[in-house]
């Protein structure tokens, strides 16, 4: 027999072995646990993986199918304009010939568009107003932008009129056939009311073509004198700068002039405080850049720059798209000075060595002020370094005092300062 001490020891020993096995058991159940855990964890992120390459999948698809449609909007609102713009040159035609040979009477093109909107109600763009535009449309393009075998217009059958077609490439360039037809009947008739020589007119249809400009800037560009003033500012950019492209992109970048109406400077209405000037114009920054241009992006108002612990305050800057580069512009109140030049000279330096990157162009200055001598400026700037333009700007109060109330209702400003 076994004595006490031994059946206790045994007993012991077996407890021992039901806790080791008792904590293996756990053990394997905890494994399985977290195995379990490890396999749902892993179907879940395999789960979320395909949702989200599905979803990657559906914004793919969405962006696809949305610039199609934008494209189709397009192509379909550019055709729908040639059709527009085809049309009215047809009824100017048809009216043109009825009319200018006496053989409608006075008041026609009236009874004509009040029949018009009775037996087509809801027809748009057929007041006398408009049909008489479309007889100026036609006159005014027709044996330049189209052409006809037959020159003598039928008045009875208006589908046998001649149709709007391009002419030899030798005699239109591609570029321009497509800007005519992009250009929208409202924006033709602004220009032919206020253009008379056919250069300026394929300025304006260009610029308003490539730059997709609302009628409310076209009309601003042409009051401003656009095409009479874009290229003249005095400049050394031909010489300053190596690229003779960037050269000519430059100078066609600047005017001589600049109208900043609506920009109010405040102060004492007979002097122009350079600093609210600055203020006036950041304060309505979208009508200066309307008188700059649209390639023109702002960057900022006293904008500095860090000169060997110095700091260097440059009035506005922008970025040009076109020439792909910064344009720092200083704002000087009352007649030019040289030494107008040389602070500008230097901030380009400093723009070119601290802030310019190395994908962009040199950069360009304009120096603004009141008034400045062509002459003058001419020989002030002839061994300027850097490439600078000088222009002058008007404001409001420029104009005469008898013609300021009138200043919102006025076309062509630049005749009225000019005396014209």
């Amino acid at each position: 027999m076994k004595g006490g001490c031994e059946v206790v020891c045994e007993i012991r020993h077996h407890e021992r072995g039901a806790e080791v096995h008792r904590v293996d058991d756990q053990t394997d159940g905890v494994k399985d646990m977290v195995e379990k855990m490890k396999s749902k964890r892993a179907s879940a992120t395999a789960v979320a993986g395909k949702r989200a390459g599905a979803m990657v999948g559906i914004g793919d698809a969405v962006r696809v199918i949305k610039e199609e449609i934008l494209r189709s909007r397009y192509r379909a609102a550019r055709l729908a304009n040639v059709e527009l713009l085809m049309l009215y040159f047809r009824v100017g035609a048809y009216i043109s010939a009825n009319s200018r040979k006496g053989k409608w009477g006075t008041g026609a093109i009236n009874s004509i568009s009040n029949r018009l909107q009775q037996e087509l109600p809801g027809l748009r763009g057929f007041s006398a107003t408009n049909m008489k535009s479309m007889r100026l449309f036609f006159e005014a393009w027709f044996g330049k932008i189209v052409t006809s075998a037959n020159r003598q217009l039928p008045t009875a059958d208006l589908l046998t009129l001649p149709v709007i077609r391009q002419l030899p490439t030798a005699e239109l360039a591609k570029d321009d056939a497509q800007a005519f037809f992009a250009v929208g009947f409202t924006h033709h008739r602004e220009i032919l009311a206020k253009c008379k020589s056919s250069d300026e007119r394929w300025y304006y249809i260009r610029e308003a073509s490539s730059r997709f400009w609302t009628v409310e800037v076209l009309r601003s560009h042409i009051n401003s004198g656009d095409w009479k003033r874009r290229g003249r500012s005095v400049n050394n950019f031909s010489v300053a700068l190596a690229d003779q492209e960037m050269a000519a992109r430059a100078v066609r970048a600047f005017k001589d002039e600049y109208f900043l109406g609506g920009i109010n400077p405040g102060g004492d209405p007979d002097y122009i405080d350079e600093h609210l000037l600055e203020t006036a114009i950041v304060a309505d920054i979208k009508k200066f850049i309307m008188a700059l241009g649209d390639d023109f992006c702002f960057m900022g108002e006293q904008f500095r720059v860090i000169v060997e612990d110095e700091e260097q305050f440059i009035d506005l800057l922008f970025y040009n798209r076109d020439m792909k580069c910064l344009v720092a512009i200083e704002l000087k109140a009352g007649k030019f000075r040289p030494s107008y030049l040389g602070q500008l000279n230097f901030y380009l330096s400093a723009l070119d060595e601290k802030v310019r990157r190395p994908d962009e162009n040199p950069s360009v200055g304009l120096v603004l002020c009141e008034e400045a001598n062509r002459r003058f400026v001419e020989l002030a700037i002839r061994d300027v370094r850097k490439p600078i333009g000088v222009a002058t700007y008007k404001t409001d109060r420029s104009v005469p005092p008898a013609y300021r109330r009138l200043v919102p209702l006025m076309n062509g400003v630049n005749e009225i300062l000019e005396g014209r």
